[in-house]
């Protein structure tokens, strides 16, 4: 198991959460949960009501539609970052490539976090943004 001090230096280092202070980081990484997966192991399905998102500490998976891969992401990126905001259905499935180590935060303690410290909200508002402005290039 990783200690908080472990956890808030991989979210210092994630996209997401790299503009919020250590201190509210230390908040983050208190209510993170530990999840091992295997090679091929579907993590994501599309279609299912998800309700968390996950950083990656190590390994890598793949995002895909069917047999269609639409991005692979690997150590410190997030997925399912949308569903950890508002529950709807997956878009797409999300596979292990290889064993991977992931960091999992869910919708109800992600809310609460956001509501009691503005910069969290903040920070998320900002990386989404710039994944849709990236996305519209």
């Amino acid at each position: 198991m990783l200690s908080t001090i472990e956890k808030v230096i991989i979210l210092r280092s994630v996209a997401m959460f790299s503009d919020v202070q250590d201190d509210e980081l230390a908040g983050i990484a208190s209510i993170l949960r530990e999840v091992h997966t295997h090679q091929g192991q579907e993590i994501v399905r599309k279609g299912d009501i998800g309700s968390q998102m996950f950083v990656i500490v190590s390994g890598q998976v793949a995002v895909h539609d069917g047999e269609k891969t639409l991005a692979i992401l690997g150590e410190h990126d997030v997925f399912g970052e949308l569903a950890a905001l508002d529950p709807e259905p997956r878009m797409a499935s999300v596979t292990a490539r290889e064993d991977s180590f992931l960091l999992e935060l869910g919708n109800s303690p992600l809310l609460d976090l956001m509501s009691e410290q503005a910069e969290v909200a903040r920070g998320i508002i900002r990386f989404l943004c710039r994944r849709v402005r990236s996305a519209a290039q």
